[in-house]
């Protein structure tokens, strides 16, 4: 409720409240003022002092119930009817004797809506504070002629058909007001569910940001781990078999020969490590573009192991992601790497597809094969292998798929999404 609100219910309270007696005041000083104008009795001068002073006691009784028990006041019961019925009856005897009490008898228009349960019966109550008011200005009760009777009819019902009018603008008036008061009532419920609502959402928001934070320094993790492998590992696992061949070989010009392999497989790894850690792409994309990499490190690994390796480019060469190009070349660096530790081939075929709308990346080989059902769980000695080409393929949208059986040579084939270079 608005400020203004409160103030037009304070005013209304102070009507219903004062109203009567300021009424009743009224009516007593305008009967004092015009008693010469009527020959009142010393029986009806007496009656009506005795009346007006019991209707200053019952209003005085009223009040003061309506101050033991606030908020009484407002609602119909029992106990405003009988106020109601007692001051009306007071009302029509004085305007009896006097026409100028019909003052005090109006009082009845103001609260008949919150002393009188019921409709009917406060539309009843109008009409009978009507009757008062009506018969007053008639010329005062009894009356003498037809006329009197033909004016107190026709004043009787306009006032009454006024009065009920009013009282059903008013109600209608009161129904939409509490509607509206029902109406602000859901809105601020509404409003505070709302907010509780965002707090949650904020305090969702905050805990998805950690969690979004915590995912990405794992996923951090994970890449860093698979660069490590991807690189480090293998360029050591390249170093330590050029050093096992230099052991043991015959002469010194084979033993330089590998040593100058093994230092530059060390310095190899050590510009793929650092360019792990600064996420960026393989040296061996540096300068070249998906293809002429794949060129390069099939033939590198071709004459480090001394398999026969062979690389193939179909459909029109495009220039990819940085990346997609990335993903590619390291799933051909960690097949390579699974094919020299455990293929035992004589023959690999690297072949790259592509596809209008996907790259294709096949590395077939002759080697010893295996059962993609029977693969042993990876250790923390083991590579990331199988596991780890599939997530690089996942991660940019891709897939990759596993033909193998044991005697028969490994089919592996990573297909992803065609992006191009931005």
């Amino acid at each position: 409720m608005t400020t203004r609100d409160r103030q037009i219910d304070r005013r209304w309270e102070q009507l219903h409240t004062w109203g009567p007696y300021g009424l009743l005041g009224i009516s007593v000083v305008l009967a004092v003022a015009s008693a010469g104008l009527f020959d009142y009795t010393s029986a009806e001068w007496s009656t009506g002092w005795a009346l007006a002073g019991a209707a200053l006691v019952l209003q005085v009784w009223w009040h003061a119930t309506r101050v033991r028990r606030p908020g009484r006041g407002r609602t119909p019961s029992r106990t405003g009817t009988v106020y109601y019925v007692l001051r009306w009856a007071l009302a029509f005897v004085l305007t009896w004797i006097d026409p100028f009490f019909a003052f005090y008898a109006a009082s009845g228009y103001m609260d008949a809506d919150e002393l009188i349960p019921g409709r009917n019966r406060q539309r009843l109550a109008l009409v009978a504070s009507s009757v008062t008011v009506a018969g007053a200005q008639a010329g005062g009760m009894p009356f003498g002629s037809a006329v009197q009777w033909i004016l107190f009819v026709a004043l009787l019902v306009a006032m009454s058909a006024l009065q009920l009018a009013v009282a059903h603008l008013q109600e209608a008036e009161t129904r939409r007001s509490r509607e509206r008061s029902e109406t602000i009532t859901e809105l601020e419920r509404t409003n505070t569910a709302l907010q509780q609502a965002l707090d949650e959402n904020a305090a969702l928001h905050a805990q998805l940001l950690v969690q979004a934070r915590e995912a990405g320094v794992a996923d951090e993790r994970r890449r860093l781990a698979a660069e490590i492998h991807d690189t480090i590992a293998q360029g050591l696992t390249g170093i330590i078999a050029q050093l096992q061949v230099v052991a043991n070989a015959p002469d010194l010009a084979t033993a330089r020969t590998h040593l100058d392999r093994a230092s530059d497989l060390a310095r190899h790894s050590l510009g793929e490590a650092r360019r792990s850690v600064q996420n960026l792409a393989p040296i061996a994309l540096e300068n070249d573009g998906l293809p002429e990499a794949l060129k390069n490190t099939v033939a590198e690994w071709g004459e480090r192991t001394g398999v026969r390796a062979e690389f193939t480019v179909t459909g029109t060469t495009e220039q990819l992601h940085d990346e997609v190009s990335a993903t590619l070349l390291r799933i051909a660096q960690e097949a390579l790497s699974n094919a020299a530790r455990h293929a035992r081939a004589t023959r690999v075929g690297v072949t790259l597809s592509f596809m209008g709308d996907e790259v294709i990346l096949d590395i077939r080989d002759d080697g010893q094969g295996f059962d993609p059902l029977a693969l042993p769980d990876r250790t923390r000695t083991g590579g990331f292998g199988l596991d780890g080409m599939r997530a690089r393929a996942e991660r940019i949208a891709g897939s990759l798929t596993i033909e193998a059986e044991p005697g028969h040579g490994t089919a592996l084939s990573a297909r992803v999404p065609l992006v191009r270079h931005e």
